[in-house]
């Protein structure tokens, strides 16, 4: 198994900075470009969640750990320490937001579920939120 371990400030130039590192650890792993395009899709949507809901620009920490199992799984996982979700379910009906006048499409969570084979989402109001995102890539080198 090999892991990574990111944590940085929620601010909207770091959604890059998790890209680029996603990016990275995939492509050590011999992983397919259609595959490490549509995990990092993934953890942009993640990231950008934490950076625009979670904080609402009130700043924290955003915590992103990528494990790559011999089996050939990734598990990511994604946390933010933020205002927490008060309705999962409704957050994740595709065209939701909890901001409609910000012009935001609530797609987030349908992006994220689309490029992933399994999509966990925990989160507690007033203390976070974390999203496990699981996709098989098939054989690692080693």
């Amino acid at each position: 198994m090999n892991s990574l371990k990111m944590i940085f400030p929620a601010k909207a130039e770091n959604e890059h900075l998790a890209r680029v590192a996603v990016t990275a650890f995939t492509a050590s792993l011999g992983v397919d470009v259609s595959l490490i395009a549509e995990i990092k899709t993934a953890v942009s949507e993640a990231v950008t969640n934490c950076i625009v809901h979670a904080y609402r620009d009130k700043g924290g920490d955003i915590t992103v750990i990528l494990k790559a199992r011999d089996n050939g799984t990734l598990h990511i996982k994604i946390t933010d320490r933020g205002c927490g979700i008060s309705d999962i379910k409704q957050a994740r009906t595709p065209l939701w937001t909890s901001h409609p006048e910000e012009e935001r499409a609530g797609l987030g969570f349908a992006v994220m579920e689309s490029f992933c084979d399994k999509m966990t989402v925990k989160s507690a109001v007033g203390k976070g939120t974390t999203i496990t995102l699981t996709k098989k890539l098939g054989q690692l080198e080693n």
